[in-house]
C-alpha cells in the first residue's frame, strides 16, 4: 500500500483518460510482470482486464518509478549484467552480446548494504563494460573530483586512481592479498544482481519490448529493489553468473597503478 500511495497521485490523473484500472490493480499488474515476466495476456486473464490495459499499467508505473529513482552518487562496487530483450527492428546487430543473444548491458553500482546507488540501462548488449563506465556521468564526476572515493571493479574495467581492479599477474603475496580482498568485497554487486533477478524474474528471463522501454523497466526494478530493502524486506543473497566470456584486462594508467600499489603496501603488505 505504501507503493500505491507513492504512485497514486500520478496514476490517478492518467486513469481518467488512458488507463481504466484503479491504482491498486495498476500497481499489482506491474509488479506481477516484474516478478514473473509473464506475457501481458496471462496477467490480463488473471485480473479480468484487457491486454492493452495491462501494458498501459506496466508502462505508467514504470515511468513514475523511473522518475523518482533518486539514486545518490555513492561509491561502491561496479559491474555490468545482461538483460535479455527481443530483437529490435533498428540496429539489431548492436544488441547481440558475446553469448549470441539480444540484450541490454546494464551497469550498476551498489553499496555495502546491497543498495543500488547508480544504474545505466541504455547500452546495447555488444557494448563493453569499460565503455559504459567511461562515458557515464559517474565516471566524469570521479574524474573531476566531484565524488571522492573508490569504486571496485573486475578486470573488465581499467584501473584508475578512483577505480581499483585486480592485479592481472600478482607478483608477490601482498598483491595476492589485495586481489583476494578486492574480490571478496566486489562480490557485493554480484549478490545484488542475483537478488534483483530472483525477485524480478523479468530481468532473468527477458523483456519482450523495445530497448528504450526495457531500459525504463530495468531502472524501475532497481528502484523497487531499494524500496523493499528500506522497508525491511530482506531477500536471500545469491550470486549471479551470466557465464559471459572473460575479457582481457583493460589496462592500468599511471595514477591507477600508483594508487593500487599504495593501497597494497599500506594495507596488505606482509
Amino acid at each position: 500500500m505504501i507503493l500505491v500511495g507513492i504512485v497514486e497521485p500520478t496514476i490517478g490523473t492518467a486513469t481518467m483518460r488512458s488507463n481504466p484500472l484503479p491504482p491498486l490493480l495498476t500497481v499489482l499488474c506491474c509488479l506481477q510482470f516484474f516478478a514473473t515476466g509473464a506475457h501481458h495476456i496471462v496477467i490480463a486473464q488473471a485480473h479480468g482486464v484487457s491486454r492493452s490495459a495491462v501494458g498501459k499499467a506496466i508502462h505508467a508505473v514504470s515511468v513514475i518509478l523511473f522518475s523518482i529513482q533518486g539514486f545518490p552518487n555513492v561509491v561502491g562496487a561496479v559491474d555490468g549484467t545482461h538483460v535479455k530483450i527481443q530483437a529490435p527492428p533498428d540496429n539489431e546487430a548492436d544488441y547481440v552480446n558475446r553469448k549470441g543473444y539480444h540484450s541490454l548491458n546494464v551497469q550498476m553500482v551498489c553499496d555495502a548494504n546491497y543498495r543500488i546507488t547508480d544504474v545505466i540501462a541504455k547500452w546495447p548488449g555488444s557494448v563493453h563494460d569499460s565503455r559504459m563506465f567511461s562515458e557515464g556521468i559517474l565516471c566524469q564526476k570521479l574524474e573531476t573530483g566531484q565524488i571522492d572515493g573508490l569504486l571496485l571493479g573486475d578486470s573488465g574495467y581499467p584501473c584508475r586512481k578512483y577505480l581499483m581492479t585486480p592485479y592481472a599477474n600478482p607478483r608477490n603475496l601482498s598483491e595476492e592479498r589485495f586481489n583476494t580482498a578486492l574480490c571478496r568485497t566486489r562480490v557485493l554487486i554480484e549478490q545484488t544482481f542475483g537478488m534483483l533477478k530472483r525477485r524480478f524474474a523479468v530481468l532473468k528471463y527477458g523483456i519482450r519490448t523495445t530497448p528504450d522501454r526495457a531500459a525504463v523497466y530495468v531502472a524501475s526494478c532497481a528502484m523497487l529493489h531499494n524500496f523493499v530493502f528500506e522497508h525491511g524486506d530482506v531477500y536471500g543473497r545469491t550470486y549471479e553468473d551470466d557465464d559471459m566470456p572473460q575479457v582481457d584486462n583493460q589496462g592500468v594508467d599511471v595514477n591507477g597503478r600508483t594508487q593500487r600499489d599504495y593501497i597494497t603496501q599500506r594495507h596488505f603488505a606482509v
